[in-house]
């Protein structure tokens, strides 16, 4: 059994030092930091540091916060350690895996988890209603109005135009050509 550090700070002026020296104290022989944002999904250093974990190592962390940027991030981590055998214990939280009680907190946290998941489906789902009800359709507000599409798309079908060169004279994006064209290919079909 290994233990495996990882420290992380979130800009380039801060420093690692009080992290490193707590994993040390907590018997970490490899530790992994890198300085990066928590918004950023996976920092390179973390990635190298889940995939170096053997069965039976632990992943030895100052605070949860710096491994995870939410609670359903955290989760995904520790379903990654739970897949490869590997546990997590924080330094300054009661957070350890290595124990019934832990495994325990990570349960409570998966409800939590999916009890919010479900809480801002629903919300949603409310929004979307009362929008309908008010006469807003959700969604984007395409960049072409339907007469403009009709013309690009047969302009398109007529050929002797690239998507990008209808990008350019209708001034949209190549992605709304794509799409505007692949909502008329039903349409055509259908007849």
């Amino acid at each position: 059994m290994r233990f495996v550090g990882y420290a992380r700070v979130s800009t380039q002026d801060q420093d690692t030092a009080l992290q490193l020296d707590a994993l040390s104290k907590a018997g970490c022989t490899v530790i992994f930091q890198e300085k990066a944002s928590g918004a950023s999904r996976r920092g390179h250093e973390l990635t190298k540091c889940l995939a170096s974990l053997q069965k039976g190592d632990v992943l030895v962390v100052y605070k949860i916060d710096r491994i995870a940027r939410s609670l359903f991030d955290l989760l995904a981590i520790l379903r990654q350690l739970e897949t490869g055998g590997a546990t997590i214990k924080s330094v300054t939280e009661p957070l350890d895996t290595t124990n019934s009680m832990g495994v325990f907190v990570v349960q409570i946290l998966g409800a939590v988890a999916q009890l919010e998941r479900s809480m801002i489906r629903e919300r949603s789902i409310a929004g979307q209603i009362a929008a309908r009800a008010r006469g807003r359709m959700p969604g984007r507000i395409r960049a072409l109005s339907s007469g403009d599409e009709a013309a690009l798309v047969a302009e398109y079908a007529a050929g002797g135009i690239t998507q990008a060169g209808l990008a350019t004279k209708y001034g949209v994006s190549t992605s709304v050509v794509k799409r505007a064209i692949q909502r008329a290919k039903p349409a055509a079909q259908a007849r």
